[in-house]
């Protein structure tokens, strides 16, 4: 939808706060109530991270969610919400990777941390890093994941009847692949 965002609750914030400066409340509203759906699907995922454990049940909630939006004719911003509801549940599951701090739906931290994580890697030895120094190669791929993901998906709009099944069938594969590996047995 032109200007509301279901993953940059960062945008809508800006936006809706000109709209409000502006007395344009059906505007503000537009971006609002993104944000009501984003949080709405972050708490969901952290309630099921305490019940359950795992990163399992939110993910494939999320990959449901993102398949099923395409197939039902709500309008485009019941759909922007919906949408964010499920990038809400990929928010606050998704939280670290490998050690680090990993945001999957924002670029801007992401690539923030990436120029922290080169500046320390280019002048080594200054002593004690600073707590968001992580892994260079890891926020790399992770920044240029969302820039082939963006050109993928512009392609898929293009060319596919339901382009979110894929990503939404990228998301299950990752998770049976996750699910499959073997995991370090405890002794008792």
């Amino acid at each position: 939808m032109g200007g509301v965002f279901a993953a940059n609750m960062t945008g809508n914030t800006v936006l809706a706060g000109i709209d409000l400066a502006k007395a344009d409340y059906v505007g503000a509203w537009h971006h609002l109530t993104p944000l009501v759906a984003f949080l709405a699907g972050a708490m969901l995922a952290r309630v099921l991270l305490r019940l359950r454990g795992s990163p399992v049940i939110g993910l494939l909630i999320e990959a449901a969610i993102i398949a099923g939006v395409g197939f039902v004719d709500i309008g485009e911003e019941p759909a922007v919400m919906v949408v964010a509801l499920a990038m809400g549940i990929q928010a606050s599951t998704i939280t670290s990777f490998a050690g680090s701090a990993i945001s999957t739906v924002v670029v801007t931290s992401t690539l923030a941390r990436t120029a922290d994580a080169a500046v320390d890697w280019l002048w080594p030895g200054a002593g004690v890093k600073p707590p968001s120094a992580t892994n260079t190669l890891l926020m790399t791929l992770t920044w240029s994941g969302y820039l082939v993901g963006a050109v993928i998906g512009a392609m898929l709009v293009a060319r596919v009847a339901y382009p979110l099944l894929v990503p939404a069938g990228l998301l299950l594969v990752v998770l049976l692949l996750d699910l499959t590996k073997p995991r370090p047995t405890s002794a008792a």
